[in-house]
Formats: structure tokens, sequence, C-alpha cells
């Protein structure tokens, strides 16, 4: 039984890793209700100010990869650190861009530094719990990492209203000093994995990994899923508030339940944990995704798309996420625990990279209805289903079921 004190340790790790995989979400809403503020201060165009959002998007991406190769090489520890720190530079240095063009240089560098978090956060989970729990945890980080869309909208409105966009920044690097001590407070120096000898090249790696259709299977079931809330956070706005009329403060609420409905959805997963297996939740939660994504395409077809109708339809899509992106990642690293930094990296950036081209493709569908945000998330929920259907069976389990198989012959 663990003693109180390894109980309160083990729950200030699990804070601060959900704090970390928050960086990414809480940087990009935060600052969102601002945008109009920067291009009438910068005196620049809308396009450029958008590039803000597009280069911090970039950064996420790239940084993502470049983080656990390091990780598995010099430990979890020393990348983190280095990335937090470029993180909270980065974000004070945008208190006091001169123009549109060096903030979205800015916004570059910080998103290469918030990139540490995610990927290093997953590494040290699986690093720490292997089979059910990893999902389990990550479970739980979700609760965390899911408060990010409904508190910093909200938060990065009020900073606007008190201090200006300049502000927001500043909050954003506190934040990051915050996590910065939290995390050489709670981080081991040095993870189970890292720094092994004779340690794999990252050339081989990639190749066990790309040659490892679990891995891929899992990664892209979970990568579908998320490039359908992708799709919703890029079409949701237009839909609801330019669409169907709906209020700005309305909207929020709206916007607000359905992060409740991920958030619940991420911690009932974890008690079914207990009694169905992460292959055979995500699977039927992804079928249940295909439902809901056939009726908001319904409902964008036929004119029948109301408030009333589409937003419960997009909360029980959006739920049915907290039961799947969890599991997937879990799936996809239980067999890499020797190189779970580099499996995080390319788990996130294929992951990054699905979800980024949903959000562009809702964007450049754009007809004036709701029917490509419909359309996109309904064509991600059926390749999600797809490839968790496809998802081939351990290599331990097969291993283990060859000998039955032949004694039975």
């Amino acid at each position: 039984m663990s003693s109180p004190s390894s109980t309160q340790r083990r729950a200030l790790l699990l804070f601060v890793l959900g704090t970390l995989t928050a960086f990414g979400p809480l940087s990009i809403d935060m600052y969102l209700p601002s945008l109009p503020s920067i291009q009438e201060d910068l005196g620049t165009s809308a396009s450029l100010v958008q590039l803000t959002l597009a280069a911090f998007m970039a950064g996420l991406g790239m940084g993502q990869f470049m983080y656990g190769p390091l990780s598995d090489r010099f430990g979890r520890r020393r990348p983190l650190i280095a990335g937090i720190v470029l993180y909270i530079l980065a974000s004070a240095a945008c208190v006091f861009a001169p123009s549109a063009h060096w903030l979205i240089a800015l916004r570059f560098l910080q998103a290469l530094g918030g990139a540490a978090g995610a990927v290093i956060a997953r590494a040290i989970v699986r690093d720490l719990y292997s089979g059910r729990e990893i999902a389990r945890v990550l479970s739980l980080l979700m609760l965390i990492m899911g408060a990010a869309p409904i508190l910093a909208p909200l938060l990065g409105g009020q900073v606007l209203q008190v201090a200006g966009w300049r502000a927001i920044f500043g909050v954003l690097a506190v934040l990051g000093l915050v996590a910065l001590v939290l995390t050489l407070v709670a981080i081991p120096g040095v993870s189970p994995h890292t720094r092994r000898p004779g340690a794999s090249s990252l050339g081989t790696n990639l190749r066990v990994l790309f040659s490892d259709r679990r891995f891929l299977t899992a990664t892209f079931a979970g990568g579908f899923a998320q490039s359908g809330m992708f799709a919703y956070i890029s079409g949701s706005p237009f839909v609801f508030m330019d669409v169907l009329h709906v209020s700005p403060e309305r909207f929020a609420w709206l916007f607000a339940a359905n992060a409740f409905g991920l958030i619940g959805a991420s911690q009932l997963n974890r008690r079914l944990l207990a009694r169905r297996s992460p292959e055979r939740i995500t699977v039927w939660a992804s079928l249940f995704m295909v439902l809901m994504g056939a009726t908001l395409l319904v409902l964008a077809v036929s004119g029948l798309g109301r408030v009333y109708t589409l937003a419960p339809a997009l909360f029980l899509f959006i739920s049915s996420i907290g039961f799947v992106t969890p599991n997937a990642a879990a799936l996809a690293l239980e067999d890499h625990g020797a190189r779970a930094g580099v499996a995080s990296a390319v788990l996130g950036s294929l992951q990054f990279a699905v979800s980024a081209a949903a959000s562009a493709c809702v964007g450049l569908l754009n007809d004036g209805s709701m029917l490509p945000m419909a359309a996109v998330m309904a064509i991600c929920a059926g390749a999600c289903c797809v490839t968790a259907l496809g998802m081939p069976a351990r290599k331990q389990d097969e291993a283990q079921d060859a000998p039955a198989t032949a004694s039975a012959a």
C-alpha cells in the first residue's frame, strides 16, 4: 500500500504532467480574443495577425518531433526544462513585439518551447506505467488539459479588458515560470528508459515504429478522432455565430459545455478500463462517433440544423473523443517503452499533421453553410472507426496464441 507521501508525490507528478500537456491549448485559446486588438495596435492586416496562429501551430508540430529523441538520449528532465525556458523567454519577448512580423517569429519560438510539454509528458507516463494503466493515466491528464479550452478564453478576455493584449503574453510567461518550478520539484532527473547503454539510433527507432502496424493504426485512430475535434474548433464559431446567429456569449457557453463533455468522457473512460480493454473501448467509441458524424451530416444536408438539434449532436461527438484519444495513445506507446520519447514524438507529429489538414479543409471548403464542418467531422469519424477496426493484435498476444493453436491442431 502506498504511503501518504508517495501518494502525494504521484498526485503532484500527474498534476505537473497534465499542466505540461495543456501548454499548447492554453497558448492558443487564451490569446484568441485579442486578435482584433493586435491588428489595430500593430497597424497590420488581419492575414498577418492570423499568421501568428499559423506560426504557433507550425512550431508546435516541428517541436513535437524534436524533443522526443532528445529526451531518449539525455533523459526527460533536461530537454523539458530547456523547452520550458524557451517558452518563458519567447512569451516575455512577445510582450514587447514591435510589429506583426516580430510577433510571428516569437510565436513560433514560443510554440517550439511549449511543444516539449506534451511529448515528454507522454513519454514519462510510458516510463512509469504499462498496460491499461497508461490509458488510465492519460485519461486523468485530460482532466487538466480539457480545462484549457474552458478557462483560457475567459482568462484571456479578462486580461485583455484590464491590461491589453500584451499582458496576455506576460501571463503566459508567468504560467510558464510556475510550470518550470513545478517541473524542477516533481520531475525526476533520469527516467527509467533513458541513458541506456547501446541505445538504438534515431533511424533504427523510426524504422521500428513505421514498420509496426499496431503503432501506426493506433496513432492514426487517435489522430482521426482528434482531427474531428479540430474540424469542430475551426468550423463551430462560423456555424453558430454566422449561420445560426448565436451571440458570442452563448457560443462561449456551448463551447464550454462540449469541453466539459470531453473531460467527463475521459474520466468515465478511466472507470471503464477496469472492466474493458482499451481496444474494445476505442472501437465502440469510434462506432458511436460515426453515428454522431452521420447525424451531423444529415442535419446539414436536410436543413434541419438548428441550435437545439446541432448542439446535442456536437456534444456527443466531442464526448466520444474522450474515450478514443487516451486509449489510442496508450495502445500506440505500450510496446515501445525502450523508445518512448521517439514514439511519443512520432505519435504527436502524425496526429498533429492529420488534425491540421482537417482544420484547413473546413476553411477551404467554406461555402457559407454548416456542411463543410459536418462533412469533415463525419469523414474523420469514419476514418477513425476503420482504423480502429483494423488494429492488429499485440505481437506478445500473437506469440502466446501460437503454442495454443499448435497444440490444438
